[in-house]
C-alpha cells in the first residue's frame, strides 16, 4: 500500500524537516565579516564565540545588578524605583551606542527595554524584602 505524499509528510516530525546545520561544515554563502575576515570558518566557531560573549554579557549584567541593588539605598520609597525619564534616557543612550558600534539600534532598544524592566522589577523586590525586614525608612 502506498501512502499519499501528504500523509507521509504528516508522519515525519517537523524537527526532521528542519535539520540543524552541521557545526563543522563550511559556510554555504558569503564571506567572513568578523575580525576583518579572520573569523569564522565553521558554525561551531561562530557558536563558540557567541557563548564566550554570552558569558561576558551575563557577568556584566550581574555587575549592573549589584549597582541596581545599591541604587535602592538612595531612594526614599518603592515609588521612586519607577523612573520613566531615567529609563528612557538609558534606552536612548544604548541605541546611540549601538549605532556607533555597528549594532542595530532596534536590537539595542529591545534588549535594553527588557533589561531595564527586569531590573526595575528586581529593585522593587529589594524594597519589598527590606520592608518586610523593617530595614527601610518608610512605613508599609
Amino acid at each position: 500500500m502506498r501512502l499519499p505524499m501528504v500523509l507521509l509528510l504528516l508522519l515525519i516530525p517537523a524537527v526532521a524537516l528542519a535539520e540543524e546545520p552541521v557545526t563543522d561544515a563550511p559556510a554555504l554563502w558569503g564571506s567572513p565579516t568578523v575580525d576583518n575576515g579572520a573569523c569564522c570558518k565553521t558554525l561551531g566557531e561562530v557558536r563558540s564565540n557567541i557563548d564566550r560573549l554570552d558569558r561576558e554579557i551575563v557577568r556584566l549584567m550581574a555587575e549592573r545588578g549589584r549597582y541596581v541593588h545599591e541604587a535602592a539605598r538612595f531612594k526614599a520609597n518603592p515609588a521612586q524605583v519607577e523612573a520613566p525619564e531615567r529609563a528612557e534616557a538609558v534606552v536612548k543612550k544604548a541605541m546611540a551606542l549601538a549605532e556607533a558600534n555597528g549594532l542595530s539600534p532596534k536590537v539595542a532598544e529591545a534588549a535594553y527595554r527588557a533589561m531595564v524592566r527586569a531590573f526595575i522589577d528586581y529593585e522593587q523586590g529589594i524594597f519589598a524584602d527590606a520592608g518586610a525586614r523593617g530595614d527601610t525608612p518608610w512605613k508599609k
